[in-house]
């Protein structure tokens, strides 16, 4: 018996609907899992713990402010990172610190610059330091097992200040001297990472980075390097335990002010982490 016509149309339209969905399910390729080293989007908020080493030195009409090498004493810094994946195998990486720290003590004269003298630094000078860094780079993972390989390219921005004061000695003459500098530049950016899932809530993490600058009144290089542990007692919030080294090399040039700036950071992270 054949069906009434509206009642025929609507078994039609019914299997128009659903072939319709099958080719639509069928051309949109399913979302894999990434591997378990991997989320999907995480944000660790923590601490720098470091002990640090620098050497510093601004210019003067006179010559050269020096510190030498000297260590301030332990810093604990704020450290943010965030980590996005754009499919199973690309995403983003984001990572800000500050280092900032004050050094009371002597330092040591420099040479004379077009015969106006030469500086005799004496006690009671304070050096003010403070830097900001934050790269932001796109990552391959390479790999989809419990083992994966990141290779990151980015950019990072960098801001450095540097202030002295010292009693000095000019020519036979006394007196307070001050001087400060502050500059801030974008480089090119190289990373490497390697992330290992022991067990989904247990992982090992190792990464690496170069920062380069060349030419302009501003340049130098900044390494990091980090390897730690992640663990999760709860699905979606874990600690972050890591050991970081940052070198830190920078350049101003801007006549007889040149400043630089040599910093060596190492010391351990210690984070919370949300996932995913």
């Amino acid at each position: 018996m054949p069906l009434p016509r509206s009642r025929a149309r609507g078994h039609a339209t019914l299997v128009a609907a659903l072939a319709g969905g099958g080719l639509l399910a069928a051309a949109t390729p399913a979302l894999a899992d990434p591997s378990p080293a991997l989320d999907r989007f995480s944000l660790s908020v923590g601490a720098y713990g470091a002990d640090p080493k620098f050497d510093a030195s601004v210019g003067t009409p006179y010559g050269a402010l020096r510190t030498g090498d000297i260590k301030p004493g332990r810093v604990t810094m704020p450290r943010i990172t965030a980590d996005v994946l754009l499919g199973d195998t690309q995403g983003l990486s984001f990572d800000y610190f500050r280092y900032k720290r004050d050094y009371f003590g002597g330092l040591s004269g420099g040479t004379s610059l077009g015969g106006l003298g030469t500086i005799a630094a004496f006690g009671n000078a304070n050096v003010d330091t403070q830097v900001d860094f934050a790269k932001l780079s796109y990552k391959w993972w390479i790999g989809s097992g419990n083992t994966v390989l990141g290779l990151g390219a980015g950019a990072a921005y960098y801001r450095i200040k540097l202030g002295v004061s010292a009693l000095a000695g000019v020519n036979g003459q006394f007196g307070t001297l001050n001087e400060s500098s502050s500059r801030d530049a974008i480089a090119p950016l190289l990373e490497i990472g390697v992330r290992h899932a022991i067990t989904p809530d247990l992982r090992l993490f190792a990464d690496a980075s170069g920062v380069w600058k060349n030419g302009g009144s501003s340049h130098g290089n900044i390494y990091n390097a980090a390897a730690g542990v992640e663990w999760f007692p709860v699905k979606n919030v874990g600690l972050v335990l890591a050991y970081n080294v940052t070198n830190i090399d920078i350049t101003r040039d801007s006549g007889f002010a040149d400043a630089r700036l040599k910093i060596r950071l190492q010391g351990p992270t210690a984070s919370l982490k949300a996932r995913f």
